[in-house]
């Protein structure tokens, strides 16, 4: 029994190491490069929008006047949004379906708020045009035959020109948008060549020079079109449009057979994702207009968090003294565990990650309210049994045994409700229950190892150490 205790006492002060480690606020995070072990892990506290601030958008379906949206046509936006938001590496949105036409959305951490919007409301709707001669400015709006009449224009064969330096598609698979001339559309409608529908993949990449360039590839039907294309118009421009909005117009030089192709220059990093984004999760299957945005300044939210802190401190030292107070010498070991549960549930919440909110930290305070409990249930027991007479080893082991039951039904019924609270969350898109929920489970969890485990191996080795001398002191027990 002895060997044993001290073996927990090892393990214990090994996790309590690791934990330290991991709530350190400088963490370098885990770096492992070992042949196929590979880990790149950040670690770090991630926290909601009300905490680090970010933008709340509600979407409204922008339909024509007569027309009515259907449920299926917002619920494939909605899913449409949410990829996109995905994609701009925003962590824990919330995007839900407010009504029948409306999209709420809530991006925490975000920079540059009207690009962000702008990413995930633009329909999309790719096209490369056929410019003939005369380069496109980007910027330019333009009129084109898919957009207009909803059909491809013809593959035309265009007489030479002169050559003017601009932008290139080569061979080796190179678009660059950088234009130096100085043309204007003519009032007519351009032919669509190619539409994001033949776009099999779009990413995001960098070239040698580490500037951000965005990365095309055609399906085999697009591959097709684009090598005959190109091969019967070498010299010709190429522009390439975004909702009718002429983003680059490249000149082709050279044929290109394997449908790939890259956009490189012009843009900084944050357009070209955003224009990833947009064309990579395709068109929305119907318009949507910004009808209420609020930002959430990081101010406010700086305030919070030191709140937040402050309250949680002041609980947490009112909680210590009083278990010093009311159990004395338990009550010392009881404040060791309760330290330790504190270090151990936020170095979870670091590893999971939990994305911390006011309603999540207000879980975690509640459940420290509940490892207190569990050792005041304990300490009861222990000292009925040192009322009754019996020894110190045997109360002990007597006070743990018996409100284990107690404890295991009262924290089995949090847990229950914790994930009713998660599923209704998740369900419904409320991140606030949902963060409540997961924060409330990790910190009870935790309080039933650092009640039942920690307390118990200290109390253990306490005795180990003194044996009954202190049992007749009973004043050291609360008694």
């Amino acid at each position: 029994m002895q060997r044993r205790d001290w073996t927990f006492l090892v393990i214990i002060l090994m996790i309590l190491a690791l934990a330290i480690w991991v709530d350190l606020p400088n963490n370098p995070g885990i770096h492992i490069n070992l042949g196929p072990i590979k880990i790149d892990r950040t670690i770090k506290v991630y926290q909601g929008l009300d905490l680090q601030g970010g933008v709340q958008v509600l979407l409204e379906a922008d339909m024509p006047a007569g027309q009515q949206v259907t449920a299926d046509a917002m619920g494939a936006a909605r899913a449409i949004v949410e990829n996109r938001v995905n994609a701009l590496g925003v962590t824990e949105p919330l995007v839900q379906s407010v009504g029948t036409n409306r999209i709420a959305v809530e991006l925490p951490g975000i920079d540059d708020p009207e690009q962000a919007i702008a990413a995930i409301r633009e329909t999309g709707l790719l096209e490369f045009v056929d410019a003939g001669f005369t380069p496109l400015l980007a910027g330019t709006k333009v009129e084109t035959s898919y957009a207009k009449y909803g059909t491809l224009g013809a593959l035309p064969t265009p007489t030479p020109a002169v050559e003017t330096p601009t932008a290139v598609v080569t061979a080796t698979e190179t678009v660059t948008p950088t234009l130096v001339a100085e043309a204007t559309p003519e009032s007519k409608v351009y032919a669509t060549i190619l539409t994001g529908e033949y776009l099999s993949n779009v990413g995001l990449g960098f070239d040698e020079t580490n500037k951000p360039e965005i990365l095309l590839e055609f399906t085999e039907e697009g591959t097709a079109i684009f090598r005959d294309y190109t091969q019967r118009n070498i010299g010709a421009f190429l522009a390439i449009a975004l909702d009718q909005t002429i983003i680059s117009s490249p000149q082709i030089q050279t044929a290109i057979p394997d449908g790939r192709a890259r956009i490189t220059g012009g843009f900084t990093l944050a357009e070209a994702q955003a224009v990833v984004v947009q064309l990579r999760y395709g068109a929305l299957p119907v318009p949507l207009k910004v009808v209420e945005r609020r930002t959430v300044g990081p101010t406010l939210g700086q305030d919070s968090v030191q709140k937040s802190i402050r309250a949680g401190a002041v609980g947490l030292i009112v909680v210590l003294i009083f278990m010093l107070t009311y159990y004395r010498l338990p009550g010392i070991v009881a404040d060791l565990a309760l330290l330790i549960y504190a270090l151990l549930t936020f170095a979870l919440f670091k590893l999971i990650p939990v994305t911390l909110t006011l309603p999540g930290i207000a879980g975690f305070l509640l459940s420290v309210g509940t490892a207190v409990d569990a050792n005041i249930l304990i300490f009861e027991r222990m000292k009925e049994e040192l009322r009754r007479g019996r020894p110190l080893g045997r109360a002990i082991e007597a006070g743990f045994d018996r409100a284990w039951t107690s404890i295991l039904d009262s924290n089995l019924a949090v847990f229950i409700t914790c994930i009713i609270l998660w599923f209704f969350g998740s369900t419904f898109g409320a991140s606030i229950v949902k963060g409540f929920a997961v924060t409330l489970f990790v910190g009870v969890a935790v309080s039933m190892f650092s009640a039942v485990t920690v307390t118990r191996t200290f109390l253990r080795l306490l005795f180990h150490i003194v044996g009954e001398k202190l049992r007749d002191k009973s004043w050291l027990f609360g008694i």
